[in-house]
């Protein structure tokens, strides 16, 4: 021990060099203080402004002040930001290298000839403890974490007043030239009273005018910690679900009355009261609910004018179809130029398979935001990534040298670190070919340092370790005893990431080769809370350059890709399970997928085809199998209805819309659905018609066609109009489909009430002149046949008809309304969004990828807040509505985004923002050695630079210390933009910020900035939905109190954006199409207003229904579903239009005998046998095929929702609706019935009035 007298010093003056390169020891000295040379003044001021006064006696010199200015570089950095931190950190180094009585608390232990070798140092508790609490808080706004997170050699978490001064007097941290060994006591303590000076806590103001920290630096600055808002409960009646409560009282409340009714109905009819309320469940009575007679009252004018819009569209269909049959091969030969000219623009068709332009409309928000920041910013860059476990049990706990004990996971076992080493340098090394070009990771990579450091970026727990194998196995220590290896370098690294020297025994770097850190949320997974090494997941990331209009280096990249794919795919190793993706992965699997499955689809569709061609023959004997088949006829029909679909893409793709997959897979099964309807609703009635005497051919089918085709033009056309109106939507899936969907549909039937029928009129003279159907040259011998009715027809005729109205089945009509009570129910509990997984084919490898990121990530995507150009960053009000450090507005944009930061499970916003103007700050200040230029050239002078001529930017003066304004701060910004970090400056702003700061051109301003956060851990579709609607409400409340626009951009937000208003278009589509459906309908039933809304409430019925499927078989509410919803609205319309009509021209007396007379065909037309045949048996089959595919969206979008609409349609057409116009169905139309007496009068048809 070496005592000296009190207010003496212990050393004074450098004498021989450290073993710490670069530093020396101090020189042994135990006289008194000595006046500091009149050079060290403006030194003095800068770092201890304390001891500015008097004669400045003090126990060092200008050397040792230049050496402790040195030191201190990186605490400057990134504690200055906090004044009282500062401050408080400064006067425990000025005590220790200038205090005139360092003899009071300062024990020489060493002294080597005259250098001080090593010292003790007595500190007070209370001040070392003020002093940690006055910096605990301060952030690195460019790494996202707490300063002392870089300073203190352990997390900030892990980090205490102790181990951070301990830290910072250990020669190991390389800034200390000689063992420091402080002492913490309140009290004096060996002869030597400790150094507890005054602190000042981070929320106080220094004397010299400096503000308190910000709340980002200071917890005590803030005021109560933000609390989020309480979830709302779920809406329950009696602890059960209201929705469910509220439609089973509704529903028993229905029974009741319903029941009541039928009750009270049976008791008049008991007592035979026979009245305008007869009983409306005997069939046989002619009376209903309303009066049917047509004789009580003359028709009503509406009556007569629907009326004459019938037979003017009978007459209008008659005329065509006689037509088209006397002149077939003009027809035929006008459509074929029709369909081939259409056709022709199947030329110009262009697929778009990009999500962008399916999912996100070029005039949503979330495109326009994107557009914004891709043109300001560049695009966000191309993914690649590995996610990399082991079957392998291979945990182990590590004991360090030092003490210590922390669990290992087996992925970080060294012996796999250097496998997956291995396969992180093959990928390295990979070549790809584009147009006879070698393209090679280094071609393509993001390199934010380029040119000066073209290294990729690489975001791999191998890069701590610098992609070394020599590195990993870097290890100190003796033959007795391992003092530090990669364990060691390992948690200091992810403590520490941008570090450039570690404090263990090993040195080593933790800065990626690439020149930025490796945040181990990034690089790892599987972990709990923050201990990295427990683990059980690598994950490595590749971020590739995108570019907005450069295909040449985008087709580049996309081959590189493709190579890597290739290589894993082929990459096997016993040791390590790696699940793996490219940018282009989900789009190659989505057209894999589309591919593989065009044999399903072709076999679907198959199916239907034959089942059309064979049930479309009316055969009489065996003996006319080949002449009464409609085998041609029916491929004939098929050939018109996929032309139909040629001509709308033809068309559509003549105005440059494009096409999607939807389109492709969606329109024929929906143009299918339609056309073969109408072809058997036209076959089948024409070969159950009988000629009438003196009629010739083209007569009876132009007759025909003017009893059906108003029927098919009413479906048709309201199909077209709701589809058409559906393409109103934002949504560019479902607005592409609904527009080929109505031109398709349209188009469908033109051509089957003229090319058709011309052809149905040439097989009707092929069939009378005993012609084989196919080979037509050859005639069959003529022969008596008796005309019989099919299986299907007397089915519905004897069988169905009678049994759904008789009065005891009919009340089948509460099954259905349950049905509808429990599907209203369930309707909000529909989910909302699209599984990714489920747009993957059943062997893709990307599911195994969606699975271990769900399963290990624990960090999202990254998500900006971008400022829009216009603001004034040179002026205190402008920076002050934007930074976070000390001076900043309580509501600026960094303070707004981090307050939501502590409230992540709400917000869904996971850290602090990186600050470029925090940072720039930081760097800019005089007392840092950031920010320096050559006086001679006024360029830019980097920190490492050792030149007498680099002069600091901004003079130690009162003015230089504050905040650049004005040319100052764009003077110097670009300087900040283009530094690198080193070890003497780590805040320069090349690679953190180079992309953030949009620049005006010449450097005259500052455009458009951003500033990133991450988002938390999303795994859900309704997790994304909530991010993005959460960092809109932020951004919206930071543009209001800035007053001025900020938006927040993450690159999945343009997917996710149709799901906040997706219930809203669901709606505002179905209800638009169902209006259309009304609207036509009425109008074209003659002006029948309860007809139209009949038909409207069943549709209705079935698309509610759908969404009770939807809830029951785990179908989500998305653009593909949607598209679904869309259609089952024009298939239902298939299902209810024809029957209503056939109701509403009936002439029967009363509702029960005209719905008998519709659903069963009698001797018109057999409109219930032609639903069942033509849409319910052409679909099914085809549909159960749609199970066998290896799409899981075709099995869950396709196959179930297609499924459910037909058979939904079915039930409702077929059972419900039938019923429904039994009890309430319009009353039948006097100026119609009168017309039929009129005109059939004294005809064969005669008859038919009294069927």
């Amino acid at each position: 021990m070496y005592h000296v007298a009190a207010h003496h010093c212990v050393w004074y003056g450098e004498c021989g060099n450290s073993p710490v390169p670069g530093k020396k020891y101090n020189c042994n000295y135990t006289g008194p203080p000595k006046p500091l040379p009149p050079d060290g003044y403006l030194l003095l001021t800068e770092l201890c402004p304390g001891y500015d006064y008097g004669n400045k006696s003090l126990c060092c010199n200008v050397d040792q002040l230049r050496t402790l200015k040195g030191s201190l570089q990186l605490p400057l950095q990134f504690l200055s930001r906090c004044p009282a931190c500062f401050y408080n950190l400064m006067n425990l180094f000025c005590e220790l290298t200038c205090s005139p009585h360092q003899s009071q608390f300062m024990n020489v232990t060493n002294i080597t000839g005259k250098d001080v070798m090593a010292v003790q140092y007595y500190i007070g508790q209370t001040f070392s403890n003020a002093m940690y609490n006055a910096c605990k808080d301060v952030q690195a706004p460019s790494s996202n974490v707490k300063a002392l997170s870089l300073l203190c050699g352990k997390t900030a978490e892990a980090c205490n007043a102790t181990n951070w001064i301990q830290f910072m007097f250990n020669t190991e941290n390389k800034q200390t030239p000689f063992p420091i060994d402080p002492k913490f006591t309140d009290v004096p303590l060996a002869g030597y009273t400790p150094m507890n000076n005054n602190t000042y806590a981070c929320n106080e103001s220094l004397e010299d005018g400096s503000g308190p920290c910000s709340c980002q630096d200071c917890a005590k600055s803030c005021g109560p910690k933000p609390v989020p808002p309480l979830l709302p409960p779920p809406w329950t009646i009696l602890g059960i679900d209201a929705m469910a409560v509220i439609m089973w009282i509704s529903y028993m409340a229905f029974l009741l009355i319903f029941f009541g009714v039928l009750l009270g109905v049976w008791c008049y009819r008991k007592r035979a009261i026979t009245s305008e309320y007869g009983p409306i469940l005997d069939s046989n009575n002619p009376l209903s609910l309303n009066s049917d007679d047509p004789d009580q009252v003359n028709a009503s004018c509406c009556e007569t004018l629907g009326e004459r819009f019938e037979n003017g569209l009978r007459m209008l269909f008659s005329s065509w179809g006689s037509f088209c049959v006397r002149h077939p091969f003009l027809i035929l030969f006008c459509c074929l130029v029709l369909v081939g000219a259409s056709a022709g623009g199947l030329a110009y068709m262009r697929i778009t398979t990009d999500p962008v332009e399916l999912w996100s409309s070029p005039k949503s928000q979330a495109r326009q935001e994107k557009d914004y920041f891709d043109k300001h910013f560049g695009p966000f860059f191309r993914t690649v990534q590995l996610i990399i476990t082991t079957p392998l049990e291979l945990n182990e706990t590590y004991n360090p040298y030092f003490g210590g004990s922390f669990p290992f996971g087996s992925v970080l076992n060294k012996e796999l670190l250097h496998q997956v080493l291995d396969l992180q340098l093959e990928i390295e090394g990979l070549v790809a070919s584009y147009n006879q070009e070698s393209v090679t990771l280094k071609d393509i990579c993001l390199a934010p340092l380029a040119p000066y450091n073209d290294n990729c970026t690489i975001l791999s727990v191998l890069n701590y370790f610098q992609n070394s194998h020599a590195t990993l196995d870097h290890l100190m220590g003796d033959e007795f005893f391992i003092w530090a290896d990669y364990h060691d370098h390992f948690l200091y690294c992810v403590s520490a990431p941008a570090s450039l020297n570690d404090t263990t025994m090993l040195h080593d770097p933790c800065l990626g080769t690439f020149g930025g850190p490796v945040f181990p949320w990034l690089a790892l997974g599987g972990y709990d809370d923050t201990n990295y090494n427990n683990a059980t997941a690598l994950v490595i990331t590749f971020p590739i350059n995108n570019y907005l209009n450069d295909t040449v280096r985008l087709e580049k990249a996309r081959a590189w890709e493709n190579e890597f794919i290739k290589f894993m795919k082929n990459f096997s190793n016993p040791n390590l399970t790696i699940a793996f993706s490219a940018e282009r992965s989900i789009e190659d699997e989505i057209n894999r997928e589309s591919n593989s499955d065009i044999s399903t689809v072709v076999l679907s569709y198959g199916i239907m085809f034959i089942y059309i061609s064979l049930a479309l023959g009316h055969i009489h004997s065996f003996r006319r199998v080949l002449v009464d088949s409609k085998i041609s006829l029916g491929i004939a029909g098929i050939l018109i209805v996929l032309s139909s679909v040629a001509c709308s893409l033809g068309i559509f793709s003549y105005c440059g819309v494009p096409l999607t997959l939807i389109v492709i897979e969606v329109i024929p099964f929906l143009v299918l659905a339609v056309g073969v309807d109408n072809i058997f609703i036209i076959v089948q009635t024409y070969q159950r018609d009988e000629r009438m005497p003196q009629e010739e051919l083209h007569q009876q089918i132009g007759r025909i066609l003017g009893d059906i085709a108003p029927s098919l033009f009413l479906s048709s056309f309201s199909e077209t109009v709701a589809f058409f109106l559906g393409a109103l939507t934002s949504m560019p899936a479902v607005r592409t489909f609904s527009m080929f969907a109505g031109l398709a549909v349209f188009i469908d039937f033109l051509l089957q009430i003229s090319c058709f029928v011309s052809l149905l009129g040439l097989d009707a003279k092929r069939q009378e002149r005993n012609r084989l159907d196919i080979c037509c040259c050859v005639t069959l011998p003529e022969g008596q046949e008796i005309k019989t009715d099919g299986f299907l027809f007397q089915f519905f005729k004897k069988v169905f008809a009678p049994f759904i109205l008789t009065e005891w089945v009919r009340p089948v009509i509460v099954m259905f309304v349950g049905m509808l009570s429990f599907s209203i129910a369930v309707v909000n509990k529909v989910e909302i969004g699209l599984d990714q997984k489920l747009s993957m084919p059943d062997d893709s490898y990307v599911l195994q990828y969606f699975k271990n990121m769900s399963e290990y990530l624990h960090t999202g995507a990254p998500v900006y807040f971008v400022v829009e150009e216009g603001l004034n960053y040179s002026s205190p009000e402008g920076q002050n509505a934007v930074c976070g450090g000390v001076g900043c507005n309580n509501n600026s944009l960094v303070q707004q985004v981090y307050t939501a930061s502590l409230i992540s499970n709400y917000t869904s916003i996971a850290s602090t923002p990186s600050s470029w103007l925090d940072d720039y700050f930081d760097w800019v200040k005089p007392q840092s050695t950031c920010c320096r230029y050559y006086n001679t050239t006024g360029a830019f002078c980097n920190a490492s630079v050792v030149n007498s001529s680099c002069v600091s930017c901004r003079p130690m003066t009162p003015s230089g210390k504050k905040r650049p304004e004005g040319e100052d701060f764009m003077h110097f910004l670009p300087m900040f933009l283009s530094d690198n970090p080193n070890l003497k400056c780590g805040k320069g702003g090349h690679a953190a910020y180079a992309a953030a700061v949009d620049l005006y051109p010449n450097n005259t301003g500052v455009g458009a900035t951003y500033f990133m956060t991450y988002h938390t851990i999303l795994k859900e579709s309704p997790d994304y939905v909530e991010a993005l609607k959460m960092a809109r409400i932020l951004a919206k409340n930071i543009s209001e109190s800035m007053d001025h626009k900020v938006f927040a951009y993450s690159v999945f937000y343009v997917f996710y954006e149709q799901y906040l208003t997706i219930m809203n278009d669901t709606i505002l589509n179905l209800c638009v199409s169902l209006a259309a459906i009304f609207v036509v309908t009425t109008v074209l039933l003659g002006f029948e207003l309860w007809a139209g809304v009949l038909v409207s409430i069943t549709i209705a019925m079935i698309l509610v229904n759908m969404f009770g499927v939807m809830w029951l078989w785990d179908i989500s509410l998305n653009a593909v579903s949607l598209v679904n919803l869309v259609m089952s609205c024009g298939i239902s319309v298939e299902f209810c239009s024809h029957i209503v009509r056939a109701f509403t021209v009936s002439v029967k007396n009363n509702r029960v005998e005209r719905r008998r007379i519709m659903i069963s065909f009698g001797l018109k037309n057999n409109f219930g046998t032609l639903v069942f045949s033509g849409i319910t048996l052409t679909k099914f089959g085809g549909i159960l095929i749609l199970a066998l595919s290896k799409s899981q969206i075709f099995q869950v979008f396709y196959f179930r929702m297609y499924l459910a609409i037909v058979l939904l349609g079915a039930a409702h057409g077929l059972i419900f609706l039938p019923v429904l116009l039994s009890y309430i169905g319009p009353s039948v139309n006097k100026a119609k019935v009168f017309a039929a007496k009129k005109s059939w009068s004294g005809t064969e048809r005669e008859r038919l009035l009294n069927y």
